[in-house]
């Protein structure tokens, strides 16, 4: 078994490095991550539009972040299968649809909550 590192600030910096750096790979590289971006931005400004409560930043917050938690995820698990199975095999084509399936998943419950947040401001 491997010896465990003591901890170390430079370590800590340099594990946020990589964390930004995957960010930016996903950015980069899923153009869903673009439409994830877009519907981010235009939620946020809703918001200031509608001035929302803190509870309600809290929800649409919670909202956001699941889906871009769930496309990081998907994107990671993608890059992976590929790496493991560059041909094309049923079972990665599989666990590749399902990856999909939970940022469908996080995105409708993210529409569902923007719906709840947003309706009382918007039929007001």
């Amino acid at each position: 078994m491997p010896e465990k590192s003591s901890f170390s600030v430079a370590g800590r910096i340099r594990s946020f490095g990589y964390a930004f750096r995957g960010v930016g790979t996903m950015l980069v590289s899923q153009h869903n991550a673009w439409i994830h971006l877009a519907a981010t931005i235009a939620v946020v400004i809703a918001g200031l539009c509608c001035h929302l409560s803190g509870m309600e930043w809290c929800w649409i917050v919670l909202a956001v972040v699941s889906v871009w938690v769930a496309e990081a995820l998907n994107t990671a698990l993608e890059f992976l299968a590929d790496a493991v199975s560059p041909e094309a095999h049923p079972l990665v084509g599989k666990a590749k649809d399902v990856a999909a399936g939970g940022v469908l998943i996080a995105a409708i419950g993210s529409v569902v909550i923007g719906l709840l947040v947003f309706g009382p401001h918007l039929f007001r």
